[in-house]
């Protein structure tokens, strides 16, 4: 009996991102809100605007993790802890944006036990002060009807509204905002302390969704003949997964109930996608060294000496297994390097994992296999239009927009974009044209 999207848990009660909207940031003057769902996947053309969707939230992600918390917001520039270097604010402000800021929203659902905030929003609108530092003009933090504004005016400082943008309830400079998603101390202290006390929830849960998003780049580090395991579980594989195998060693090589369970579901998939039978990791020797094996066909070889298109799908795999639950996995061009069947069978595992590990994948790509795969999942109900949201970037001059591709219950698509996956039928009439050409020549001749 095949496992429908009814068994297990519900993924509309998942922790997970629900929409997205930017303003006048990079390629987009106004996206409109994108709906994200478990698994969000976005198509489009080369330099479309599909990556600055994703840089958006990376660059809340950066901030909320600095170690400053008076930054407003972190552009970039660490190789060693920022995901993405955005530059100069100009670098992000929409090329002729006729007012210079922009603005990015999102919001979430967080079902959480002791917690008063399951669902919430955040929006904030940022610009240049005389010092031509980013600062955040609005903050705007929101959970069910209650809302908590910090409006900048003049000279750095700010005012707190309750609810509406009527009601000032004070304003001065030690209320600017940390990080750009909690008030500060002595903003706080000026809230009836339920409101403080909520306020503070909300960011609480802001801030642990920014954190849970683990991201995965395009271009994914190259594996090593061997390693040593220094016997510790590294927090996260990397933006380009050079930590995937430091991650595989720890859960081959660690005692306890998890033990090889990461490396049981990527051999799994791997033969899914009938690129091996099986990965498992092998000391060299006696030595303090370890090789990450791939066996196929009773072939056992060096991850270093297969085919290239496995250690690039490795840290896919690994990420999927290895975030917490509860995490949002962005993944961009997943299926690079692998075989039309292998791109495929990406889809399966994003509809699988996100089910029973409660993840939400959002995912960019370039892949006609994998969206068609998509589809036939959305007709054999293993997913639905409730549980799953595909758009297509399209690029018109400056300005990028989001088309919402309209699917029915049989994953056919009602609105698809001409030619973007080329025009299979009539390549076809044109191999057929010519074939008949030939053969009436020969005939002639």
């Amino acid at each position: 009996m095949e496992r429908t999207e009814s068994s297990g848990r519900s993924l509309l009660e998942q922790f997970m991102l629900t929409s997205l909207h930017l303003k006048n940031f990079k390629a987009w003057g106004d996206s409109t809100p994108m709906e994200l769902k478990p698994v969000t996947m976005v198509l489009g053309t080369n330099s479309s605007g599909k990556s600055s969707l994703i840089q958006s939230l990376l660059l809340l992600k950066q901030t909320v993790q600095s170690p400053d918390r008076t930054i407003h917001l972190n552009l970039g520039g660490d190789e060693a802890n920022d995901l993405f270097n955005f530059g100069a604010f100009s670098s992000i402000l929409k090329d002729g944006a006729k007012v210079r800021k922009f603005e990015m929203e999102f919001s979430f659902n967080r079902q959480e036990e002791n917690s008063r905030v399951s669902e919430g929003s955040w929006r904030g609108l940022f610009g240049l002060d005389s010092k031509k530092a980013v600062v955040a003009q609005e903050i705007v933090l929101a959970s069910g009807t209650r809302s908590f504004i910090l409006k900048r005016n003049q000279r750095d400082a700010y005012s707190i509204y309750v609810d509406n943008r009527r009601s000032l309830l004070d304003k001065g400079r030690d209320y600017a905002p940390e990080r750009s998603i909690a008030f500060s101390a002595k903003a706080i202290a000026k809230l009836e302390p339920e409101d403080g006390a909520l306020v503070e929830d909300i960011s609480l849960a802001i801030r642990r969704e920014l954190e849970n998003i683990v991201y995965l780049g395009p271009l994914r580090r190259k594996p090593e003949r061997d390693y040593v395991w220094n016997r510790s579980r590294p927090g996260e594989v990397g933006s380009d997964g050079h930590r995937s195998i430091d991650v595989l060693l720890a859960n081959a090589l660690e005692k306890g109930d998890g033990r090889a369970t990461i490396i049981d579901g990527i051999s799994k998939w791997l033969a899914e996608m009938q690129v091996a039978d099986k990965l498992y990791v092998r000391q060299i020797s006696r030595s303090s060294r370890y090789e990450v094996i791939v066996q196929r066909n009773e072939v056992a070889a060096n991850l270093r000496d297969v085919g290239i298109g496995i250690s690039q799908v490795l840290p896919v795999l690994t990420v999927a297994y290895f975030a917490q639950e509860g995490s949002t996995v962005i993944l961009e061009e997943p299926e690079i390097h692998l075989h039309p069947m292998a791109q495929s069978v990406l889809a399966e595992l994003f509809v699988e994992v996100s089910k029973k590990r409660n993840i939400q994948f959002l995912v960019e790509t370039h892949s006609e296999h994998l969206f068609r795969r998509i589809q036939t999942l959305l007709a054999k109900k293993k997913i639905t239009t409730k549980t799953c949201s595909l758009y297509f970037v399209e690029r018109n001059g400056k300005n990028a927009s989001l088309r919402p591709l309209v699917v029915d219950e049989f994953g056919t698509v009602k609105n698809w974009p001409e030619n973007f996956f080329g025009d299979s039928v009539g390549e076809m009439r044109k191999q057929a044209m010519e074939r008949a050409k030939r053969m009436k020549r020969s005939v002639q001749a």
